[in-house]
């Protein structure tokens, strides 16, 4: 990749969200990076103490020689550190004036302010880390459970990264034995050759396509699951967000059609991140405001990734329910027969017939069975994936859309193959999914991309 002078000039960042706490961290990266920092530091020359040591002092104006604040500055020289430049952090107090004053200084004294994500960038370009991983970085930094910190954790250390070089590799070595048979004709290897490209086509095809099937569970691991939860008035929805949030977001009455707007909330159900949106009851109605409602609330359904659809248990089944089970029955869904211990005028069994999906029963006031809710969620989204060993998920649509150019890409070769095309045309496509792949990992990835994905990045990063 092209690299331009400022990717070795000297940056700097504030890397601890600003406000008040106990310390905020400044920090700087780049071939001037202890010099700037010696020069605003009172207590040791930071020029002379040895690596990855921290020294206690004061940051100083040099202009004035004033004090701005007592702190404790780490020096980290290269190739040892995160961006493999000298690296030096400020732990300053926490507060919004000291921080911003001390990243001023920083600045007036030789530091560039950094880009958004330009720590990560450097990384990337310095050979520290590919592309999965840089995006892994950000996903530790948004993950919303422990589960998706844990599939993060297992990018940074390269999973994505080694399975996409394996399959890379597969391809390079049949390109190798594509190009002899170019170059040696005399051999009559066409057919050999072109049987190669198409076995190893086939395999790698598998391969994309295990990766592919994780990408659901990847995305909502990042995303969150969509989830709206859907009802007539009254059925208890608002009761359930606030159970799954554990809070009092939503407001809990016996008059019906409270909600007259979507609320929406993130929260964690047995590791699965679920974005809720507790809707406005969907029925007919003749209120101007309920209507507004109503209309965000099919939006929402139409949305949803799941749907918790809430039904009466202690009612018969109306018109309105049906048609609220005709409304979702393309979506996936779990019914929850609630006001269970009302009487059961609907049973799990009879509701399980008539609409072919994961049925459960509750009372959500007296919080009885929404455990089984819980582990219906999780089943649901992420049987088999608990249990996984290596913890590779593909995580983002960037990864997704490039894994099926490939496949695609191969699939072409298979076809030229079987029309009998000459093999060095054939070997276009398998050259072009062998660069496709490389742009997952940034091998083979033009700087339009590489500058869009870390200007999604925050400061400091």
């Amino acid at each position: 990749m092209a690299q331009t002078l400022t990717e070795f000039d000297t940056i700097a960042a504030i890397s601890t969200p600003i406000g008040e706490g106990g310390i905020s961290i400044v920090r700087m990266s780049g071939e001037e990076a202890v010099q700037i920092a010696n020069r605003v530091f009172k207590g040791k020359d930071l020029e002379k103490v040895p690596s990855h040591t921290i020294h206690y002092g004061y940051i100083v104006d040099p202009a004035n020689d004033s004090m701005i604040d007592e702190a404790m500055v780490t020096v980290l020289r290269a190739p040892k550190t995160f961006t493999r430049e000298d690296i030096v952090e400020i732990n300053c107090h926490g507060g919004i004036v000291v921080t911003n004053h001390i990243l001023q200084l920083l600045l007036a004294n030789g530091a560039r302010m950094a880009d958004p994500g330009e720590f990560t960038k450097r990384a990337f370009v310095n050979g520290r880390i590919d592309l999965t991983q840089a995006e892994s970085v950000m996903d530790i930094v948004r993950a919303k459970t422990d589960k998706a910190r844990q599939v993060a954790v297992g990018q940074l250390v390269g999973g994505l990264h080694s399975k996409i070089n394996e399959l890379r590799q597969n391809l390079l070595d049949t390109l190798a034995n594509v190009e002899v048979n170019i170059d040696y004709p005399e051999y009559d290897a066409d057919q050999v050759t072109a049987k190669q490209m198409r076995a190893a086509s086939e395999t790698i095809i598998a391969k994309i396509d295990k990766l592919l099937q994780s990408a659901q569970e990847g995305t909502i691991l990042r995303n969150g699951l969509a989830t709206a939860i859907v009802g007539q008035p009254n059925v208890g929805k608002s009761s359930l967000l606030n159970y799954l949030t554990q809070s009092d977001k939503a407001i809990v009455t016996d008059v019906a059609g409270t909600t007259r707007d979507t609320l929406e909330e993130y929260v964690s159900v047995r590791g699965v991140p679920l974005k809720l949106i507790d809707t406005a009851g969907i029925h007919d109605t003749d209120d101007k405001v309920e209507k507004i409602g109503v209309a965000r609330s099919q939006k929402a359904l139409e949305q949803a990734d799941l749907v918790l659809l809430l039904i009466d248990a202690s009612q018969e089944l109306n018109d309105e329910d049906r048609a609220l089970l005709e409304l979702t029955a393309n979506k996936k869904r779990i019914i929850v027969l609630n006001k269970s211990d009302l009487g059961q005028k609907v049973t799990p069994e009879e509701m399980k017939a008539i609409s072919g999906s994961e049925v459960v029963a509750t009372s959500i006031l007296k919080e009885d069975n929404l455990s089984s809710l819980e582990d219906l969620i999780k089943q649901l989204f992420f049987s088999g994936i608990e249990n996984s060993q290596d913890q590779i998920l593909v995580t983002n649509q960037r990864q997704v859309g490039l894994l099926n150019k490939a496949k695609q890409q191969l699939k072409d070769v298979i076809q030229a193959v079987d029309d009998e095309v000459p093999v060095d045309i054939a070997q276009i496509d398998l050259t072009g999914a062998w660069e496709t792949l490389g742009e997952i990992t940034g091998d083979s990835a033009p700087d339009e991309l590489i500058n869009a994905l870390f200007s999604q990045f925050c400061l400091g990063k």
